[in-house]
């Protein structure tokens, strides 16, 4: 089996699917996917903007498995051409092959010595936080009622996942000398640094809260700019601004709890520039029973169960469109998006066992 999920890492990984550029189009990869699974009926649909899926069905499934096939763009640090799949002892290097070609290559050597029902959805632009092949595809009337999402999880089934917000708030000021006596107030400077001030400390009083092994509150002010210099008052500023929430907590709550922060003469703009919602999703109220159900399927398939994460996953949109979400998937979240990305081999066989054991009917 190992030897097949190789030959299969080695030619996805040989396919330029960097994101950005967002070049990524309907042949290539994807022609390469449809020959791999004859026995499936196939649809390749191009989103635009370099979001191509291909849904892969045979039979009658109940469950769907999605996997991303675009990557982060490689770095000059990596010490051989990323699109060439290296295989050491223990590891099998490669631009994508940790995040997520690997569980790809897997699916597709497990579908080919299967003849159960399996659904298999292949999209290409998670890496652009524009989730359009997830949400074309919830859109439809696809019948599916859980599914497994394939992202570095050492192999073990993950549950909970914070959500994930980001914003740009834009100050105003009153352009001047910097000696006058009201220049503390009018500087756009100052308030973005007295919100940035009330913002910390509050993230820091939801240190007590837990949820499934993950705690408090995740915050990062990215950048901040503004002003001219130093003798004059600044007229403007801008903060960019992100948080990271249990899935206990509201996410709209918490952007009004953010907002108010900000002296309403001083705030021009408040704008959410990105979200993805927390695994699991939709009423906080019942995220708990939600978490619950992903642990009974995750037993039911004899997956091993692990550890709630930080990092944020298309599995929450799953869950959000009311489907029984969880994580799984080969290699190291550690080593996703690094120079020399690589993933254990014992990994990679072990995934497409499972794989192989929960399609079932081996041919």
């Amino acid at each position: 089996m190992l030897e097949s999920v190789l030959k299969h890492l080695e030619v996805l990984v040989s396919f330029d699917t960097r994101n950005p550029p967002r070049a990524i189009n309907t042949g290539g990869i994807f022609d390469y996917i449809r020959a791999q699974l004859s026995d499936f009926k196939v649809e390749v649909v191009d989103h635009g903007a370099g979001a191509v899926s291909l849904f892969a069905v045979r039979g009658n499934p109940k469950r769907v498995f999605n996997v991303h096939l675009d990557t982060v763009p490689s770095s000059p640090a990596w010490t051989a051409d990323p699109l060439k799949l290296r295989v050491t002892g223990d590891r099998a290097i490669g631009l994508g092959a940790c995040d997520i070609k690997g569980a790809a290559a897997a699916l597709i050597a497990a579908a080919q010595v299967t003849q159960g029902d399996a659904a298999f959805l292949f999209s290409s632009d998670e890496e652009a936080n524009d989730p359009r092949c997830i949400a074309a595809f919830l859109a439809r009337d696809h019948g599916f009622s859980e599914a497994i999402i394939a992202e570095p999880t050492q192999g073990q089934a993950v549950l909970a996942h914070r959500g994930i917000s980001a914003v740009r708030m834009a100050f105003k000021g009153q352009a001047g000398h910097a000696s006058a006596e009201n220049a503390l107030s009018l500087s756009a400077v100052h308030n973005a640094m007295r919100w940035g001030v009330d913002a910390l400390d509050f993230v820091k009083s939801q240190n007590h809260l837990r949820f499934g092994g993950l705690t408090g509150l995740r915050f990062n002010i990215g950048r901040v700019e503004g002003g001219i210099k130093a003798n004059m008052i600044a007229p403007s500023a801008e903060i960019r601004f992100g948080f990271r929430p249990l899935p206990s907590q509201d996410m709209q709550a918490l952007h009004a709890q953010f907002r108010n922060f900000a002296n309403d003469d001083a705030l021009a703009e408040y704008e959410e520039t990105f979200r993805g919602p927390s695994l699991p999703s939709g009423d906080v109220a019942r995220a708990e029973e939600r978490r619950l159900a992903a642990r009974d399927l995750a037993d039911e398939l004899n997956l091993p169960v692990g550890n709630a994460v930080d990092f944020w996953t298309e599995a929450s949109l799953f869950s959000g469109a009311g489907l029984t979400a969880l994580v799984y998937g080969p290699g190291d979240i550690a080593q996703a998006h690094t120079a020399d990305e690589w993933v254990s081999l014992q990994q990679l066989y072990a995934y497409a066992e499972s794989i192989m054991r929960v399609l079932g009917k081996t041919n």
